[in-house]
């Protein structure tokens, strides 16, 4: 049975600049710049130094607790570590390697034939040595996710909605290497267990649709739920409450209701972690917008210049005015073209003059609709007010931690106010202030 969730939009998808560019592999970069941080958590610490060799695969980020490690995406030399722009708008200390286009290997994370005869302990270990987190764009570490779910869920989602505007890596990802997220599926369920494991796609992907049905009866217990199109239905909460019909409580996390949301880049990546000692090395990326003149779907390698990635798909068009990483509903404006792809980038979207629907006078006309479209329930308005003046005690009253920065809020706004960039400001003066 499928349940429909509070709020929410339909904007334009524009998949199909991208739609059913299979993944091909990007012309390597002479440079690649890794940041230490590429996830939900403490930074990794370096473990080489500048004019050291390094290996494709080898270990250059080394985790403690809320964090996953990292690994040299080629093999070359070390050029520098130090600060280098990040798409979070931050610089962040990097390791920069030069490339030397040989991808000498390092010892890789021991290859298994199956998951079967791994504990599930074996499994989250080569998880978490693989570095893997949630490539959808939250970036929380996959192993502590699955630890924390150990014993407590009985339902495991597959998130392949991919519900934000001009994105199609996932769908790319489904069409091409389906026996992946399968793979995959199979061996976080060895390690949690649970009774229930559904993949879930929205109705506008049928190809993917139609091949998952195909490969569904070689994989008993397997569900698929295909829902109607809808933003934000990616959004593990809500895409809980799509499927399960179950509330996460305000403050809770998937766990608290017995579920675990794992995306299917995620999953793939947990494939060959385990499959072939691979850890997270390369990613498939959207480089789309009517400001890229060959949208496509390519696979880079992690640190890989977003300019480089770009000219792969024949560099910009037009009178570009944003460049964005991720979807324009969530992503990030980019300021350096120099940043690099992380592990969470699942697209670079350039939009051009003719996208441009920012005022240069906002204000809000009290309409209501950023109400009416919120996800969460909450109040967009009074959290823009409360952020703008710097009232940390009323933006708690208002949950403003609840806000997941979907951007249905200024999606909707007809006077076109900021109001996710001053909720993410709201929220940092939240947990930076003690209660």
């Amino acid at each position: 049975m499928r349940h429909l969730f509070w709020g929410g939009v339909h904007p334009a998808g524009r998949k199909e600049l991208s739609r059913g560019a299979a993944p091909t592999p990007a012309p390597l970069p002479s440079q690649v710049v890794i940041p230490m941080v590429q996830h939900i958590g403490k930074p990794c610490t370096p473990l080489v130094k500048a004019g050291e060799p390094v290996k494709l695969g080898q270990k250059i980020g080394d985790a403690e607790g809320l964090s996953a490690t990292i690994h040299a995406s080629v093999s070359g030399t070390v050029a520098a570590v130090e600060p280098r722009p990040h798409p979070s708008g931050r610089a962040i200390l990097s390791v920069v390697i030069d490339n030397d286009y040989q991808d000498t290997p390092a010892q890789a994370l021991e290859p298994h034939a199956t998951h079967e005869g791994l504990s599930p302990n074996d499994i989250l270990s080569i998880i978490r040595e693989a570095g893997i987190v949630g490539m959808g764009g939250a970036t929380f570490p996959t192993d502590i996710k699955a630890v924390t779910a150990q014993g407590r869920v009985d339902t495991i989602l597959v998130n392949a909605c991919e519900c934000e505007p001009y994105i199609t890596a996932d769908d790319a990802l489904l069409c091409s290497y389906p026996e992946q997220i399968f793979r995959g599926l199979a061996a976080l369920d060895a390690a949690l267990h649970p009774d229930r494991r559904v993949i879930a796609v929205e109705d506008n992907k049928s190809e993917a649709i139609a091949i998952l049905r195909r490969h569904l009866p070689d994989w008993p217990g397997v569900e698929l739920a295909v829902l109607p199109t809808r933003y934000p239905q990616g959004a593990e909460k809500q895409l809980i409450q799509a499927v399960t019909g179950r509330q996460v409580p305000s403050g809770g996390f998937p766990k608290d209701v017995g579920c675990a949301v794992f995306n299917i880049a995620t999953c793939a990546s947990v494939c060959r972690a385990v499959a072939d000692g691979e850890p997270i090395l390369r990613r498939i990326v959207t480089i789309t917008g009517h400001g890229i003149k060959e949208p496509k779907n390519l696979i880079v390698p992690i640190g890989t210049p977003f300019a480089h990635a770009i000219e792969a798909a024949g560099g910009l068009q037009g009178d570009v005015w944003k460049v964005i990483a991720g979807g324009p509903m969530m992503g990030r404006s980019q300021a350096d073209l120099s940043t690099p792809v992380i592990k969470g980038t699942n697209a670079i979207v350039a939009l051009t003059s003719a996208d441009d629907l920012e005022s240069p006078h906002p204000s809000c006309i009290r309409c209501g609709r950023c109400v009416s479209v919120c996800p969460m329930g909450l109040q967009p308005l009074y959290l823009y007010r409360f952020s703008r003046c710097r009232d940390v005690g009323m933006l708690r009253q208002y949950s403003i931690l609840d806000c997941v920065e979907c951007g249905c809020c200024a999606y909707t706004c007809p006077g076109k106010l900021p109001i996710v960039a001053a909720i993410r400001e709201g929220k940092q003066r939240v947990r930076e202030e003690p209660s």
